[in-house]
């Protein structure tokens, strides 16, 4: 049976997470609804989810020693790691030492933080469908792999990055330099190591939200919301929308492949499963295991959103993928660089009906840097992308002198 104690108590239960974005933001304040202590953490100070959290640190998380002082203090009862630059072997010694919980579990952090690893476990050890790919330690591998298989168009990617950071796509052998000094450049831990793949020439790509819970009798169960269809930009989510219209049989494939690897992965919370489609195949893309960003639009569409389940599911608390809305999201962005910018116009993008805005609150704003998500909601897939479209567009981040 469990017992929720209360916060700042000795009867607590606290969770510790790593990465305090919008994502790791959302995901604090469901748990603090389910009377969760919770301790924020990340690398720079003030970050969204530094803001909501009971406590919050600011930390090279990349640091061993530091991490584990860090949680040696606290205690925490759950690790909950929500980006990938995190020092996951030394999460693996916390958890075999009994120290914390990680979620899902740490050998989970450390695959899918490396696509290397989480491409060979797909690829080799499941034999689930990949586009064709190879790795490279410098500009030469990088060249001869495209030239000896791959071929163009293809996509380069640092072997560990998140959201998209360092992707290009590679039309002919000119941009084949450009490609790879961005991807050692954005790389979240540069070891010098890249991923090339293939180019699907897909009809669309989609993010499966996968459950892993406890049923009403302790059993682990999967559950799958609806599927998320969403665009990209240089590999960054842009717009999102869900349910995502798939056939009967890609659906039912594009379920094998995200049960196939989480299981595989095991332990507890909710897993970001990409996957690309055409008619009725599904190839696997990659793996998170934590809220998705394309994810976000579930705050409108679900009857639990992709946080809620998160925290339930790491709880042991039943859950629900019931989709309750169609709806969209598209990204605010900063539009501007600078610090402690203003937002004008939310008024005016909230007097569209049947939307709604979340700024994350980040301290400071970059040109193309994702500082809000503009939501709606309603019975047609398209006109709630227009929608949404919409507000975010009139949402302008402006620095003002105070």
């Amino acid at each position: 049976m469990l017992h929720i104690g209360t916060p700042l108590s000795s009867s607590a239960i606290k969770v510790m997470l790593l990465g305090c974005g919008e994502l790791g933001k959302e995901v604090i304040i469901a748990l603090q609804r389910l009377g969760i202590e919770v301790i924020g953490v990340d690398r720079y100070d003030n970050a969204p989810g530094h803001q909501v959290a009971h406590r919050s640190h600011t930390i090279d998380m990349t640091n061993s020693e530091e991490l584990r002082k860090l949680i040696e203090s606290e205690r925490p009862h759950y690790i909950v790691p929500e980006i990938e630059a995190i020092a996951t072997n030394e999460l693996a010694r916390i958890e075999e030492s009994g120290l914390a919980r990680v979620i899902p579990i740490a050998r989970a952090t450390q695959l899918t933080m490396n696509r290397e690893g989480i491409r060979l476990l797909a690829a080799e050890e499941l034999g689930l469908s990949t586009s064709k790919y190879a790795f490279a330690n410098s500009l030469d591998e990088l060249q001869k792999s495209i030239d000896q298989g791959i071929g163009y168009p293809c996509i380069t990617k640092p072997t560990m990055s998140s959201s998209g950071k360092g992707q290009s796509f590679i039309k002919s052998p000119g941009d084949v330099v450009t490609a790879w000094n961005y991807a050692k450049e954005t790389a979240r831990v540069d070891q010098g190591r890249i991923i090339v793949e293939e180019f699907i020439p897909f009809d669309y790509e989609i993010t499966l939200l996968t459950v892993r819970s406890k049923d009403a009798n302790g059993k682990t169960i999967t559950s799958f919301c609806e599927p998320i269809g969403h665009r990209q930009v240089n590999g960054d989510y842009v717009e999102s929308w869900q349910p995502q219209p798939m056939s009967d049989l890609a659906i039912s494939e594009a379920k094998k492949i995200a049960l196939a690897i989480t299981d595989n992965l095991g332990g507890y919370g909710i897993f970001g499963v990409e996957l690309f489609v055409k008619e009725d195949q599904v190839w696997f893309s990659e793996v998170s295991p934590r809220p998705h960003d394309t994810g976000m639009v579930t705050m409108v569409t679900q009857r639990q959103n992709e946080f809620e389940l998160h925290a339930r599911a790491i709880l042991g608390l039943p859950i629900s993928t019931e989709l309750s809305s169609h709806g969209a999201s598209a990204v605010i962005y900063g539009g501007i660089d600078g610090k402690s910018i203003v937002f004008e116009n939310v008024e005016k993008a909230l007097a569209i009906p049947n939307t709604d805005i979340r700024l994350f609150g980040k301290p400071e704003s970059f040109i193309r840097r994702r500082m809000g998500v503009a939501l709606a909601y309603g019975n047609d897939i398209t006109d709630c992308l227009t929608r949404a479209k919409q507000a975010a567009s009139l949402v302008k981040g402006v620095n003002i002198a105070f």
